[in-house]
């Protein structure tokens, strides 16, 4: 028979067996809690970057601004614009002597495929008074950054005439200028949106 002092020594062991199967368990559940955390992180940053670059590809940055379609009457989702390059030119220039001539590429930035189709129609309208245009140039406005941006700006007004636009002249910009009380016209989207430069070679 086992006296008292025997029995308490048999169960002695049994709490420090106790205390090391719990702390296992806190292990084990910290660990799954880190786990589980660490997960949830990595998760959330892919989403967020591929957020990001979803955003980047569907807006685009503000360089290309100046050339971007505008979204349709309803603000639909923008489409992409669509080129229409034209036939490369030569031409004689306005300089005196009229021995310069110019090479020149354009390709026209139009507002979509329907567009297009209606500029294919009117192009030999629309490549007719480029030609017009560009032979009343000197070799000295092509040739300058500022005269190459007031021809962008007045092959657009000739690329309106087929769809309505009208012909400005150099009086008709003073006039509007300097007439302050003049009502100011509604802006009228025209099919082309841009003029761009293949090529510019002046001999």
């Amino acid at each position: 028979m086992a006296t008292k002092t025997e029995e308490v020594d048999e169960a002695k062991p049994a709490p420090k067996g106790k205390k090391k199967l719990m702390v296992i368990i806190a292990a084990v559940v910290l660990l799954l809690v880190l786990g589980g955390g660490g997960a949830f992180w990595y998760i959330s940053k892919q989403k967020a970057a591929a957020a990001a670059l979803a955003a980047e590809e569907e807006g685009g940055d503000g360089a290309a601004a100046t050339h971007a379609p505008a979204a349709d009457a309803h603000g639909d989702k923008k489409t992409p614009p669509v080129y229409l390059p034209m036939d490369n030119m030569v031409v004689n220039l306005a300089d005196p002597g009229g021995e310069r001539v110019a090479q020149v590429g354009i390709t026209l930035v139009v507002s979509d495929a329907h567009a297009s189709d209606s500029v294919k129609a009117y192009m030999p309208t629309i490549r007719s008074g480029v030609l017009m245009l560009l032979s009343r140039k000197t070799s000295g406005e092509l040739l300058s950054p500022e005269g190459k941006q007031k021809l962008i700006e007045e092959i657009l007004v000739e690329t309106s005439v087929p769809f309505g636009g009208e012909h400005k002249t150099e009086a008709d910009d003073h006039s509007e200028a300097t007439n302050k009380k003049s009502k100011k016209k509604a802006a009228v989207q025209y099919p082309v949106v841009g003029v761009l430069f293949s090529s510019l070679i002046v001999q």
